[in-house]
């Protein structure tokens, strides 16, 4: 555990050592990092940078004890040692070594952004109750408690339908006897209290329609055959409280702001794509649609 994560951190740490090669010196005069865990070559490790990767092996278990603190520091040493062989030869500046260098910069530095926009730009309880407003307009309407009974051809839910009107205490039995739907056939057709729009739209529409008690008296189609429906029951649909949402509205906001700061500080940008650059354009390509990978698949009622 403690390699894999180490590797983590411990890749911006190298980044840091390497440059540090290079400007011996420069942070003891600056004061940038005063106090030094140990020393490689006379090349400093900071104590700060020891803290960072036992407060990261903390938050994952590990207790923090001389024994972890002397194995952080014996990992960074082998990598100092082995970060100035790599200078010597050269690595830093040339081949791939050279463009990883400067990829993990680029990184580190993007990633600095993103925290320090983030503690410089609090979510406040105004955005909070904004979202809060927002979201409150999509999760809440009526839910309903109903049953349905599922057939292949219209014949077969206008026959239903015929008995129904005759008897209709005779539902749940008709519902096990004769719909297609395996998820409540057995329980005589019952649904459950659910929420209309995780339903077909045709479903949900004729549902809506229906007061308490009362049973569709034209078969309802939908893609999966004809559904003759009774409504039990409806309610209004209990929304969560500001607080019980609050940690969720948070990083939902938090995400949408740094989106947008994102958006703009691109659009600003001035981005040019060297021509040869570009992967070569296959004129027999077919044309190629993107569609959301987790689009949820309609509902079976």
């Amino acid at each position: 555990m403690l390699i894999k994560s180490r590797v983590v951190i411990g890749s911006a740490i190298a980044l840091l050592a390497l440059t540090a090669c290079n400007k011996s010196g420069d942070k003891a005069a600056e004061g940038v990092e005063s106090v030094v865990a140990a020393t490689v070559n006379g090349q400093p490790i900071s104590k700060k940078q020891l803290d960072l990767i036992v407060k990261q092996q903390t938050s994952q278990g590990m207790p923090d004890t001389p024994e972890l603190r002397k194995m952080i520091i014996d990992n960074l040493a082998l990598e100092h040692i082995v970060a100035q062989e790599a200078i010597k030869k050269g690595l830093d500046k040339k081949g791939e070594t050279a463009d990883q260098i400067e990829m993990a910069r680029m990184s580190i530095l993007a990633q600095g952004f993103v925290e320090d926009y983030m503690k410089s730009n609090p979510v406040t309880d105004a955005m909070l109750t904004a979202e809060y407003d927002k979201m409150k307009t999509t999760v809440g309407g009526n839910e309903f408690l109903a049953r349905h009974i599922l057939v292949e051809k219209e014949d077969e839910a206008k026959a239903i339908i015929a008995k129904l009107q005759k008897d209709p205490k005779q539902f749940a039995a008709l519902a096990k006897a004769q719909s297609k739907d395996p998820g409540s056939k057995d329980r005589g057709g019952d649904l459950g209290w659910f929420d209309p729009r995780g339903m077909v739209p045709e479903f949900s529409a004729a549902t809506a329609k229906l007061e308490k008690g009362k049973f569709t008296l034209e078969p309802v189609k939908s893609q999966f055959g004809f559904h003759v429906i009774m409504l039990e029951d409806s309610r209004a649909k209990p929304v969560p409280t500001l607080e019980q949402l609050k940690p969720r509205l948070t990083q939902q906001v938090q995400q949408q702001n740094l989106k947008k700061l994102l958006d703009d500080l691109k659009a600003k940008a001035k981005i040019e794509v060297v021509g040869a650059s570009a992967p070569a354009a296959s004129a027999s390509a077919p044309a190629m649609s993107v569609a959301p990978a987790s689009a949820p698949a309609a509902d079976k009622h």
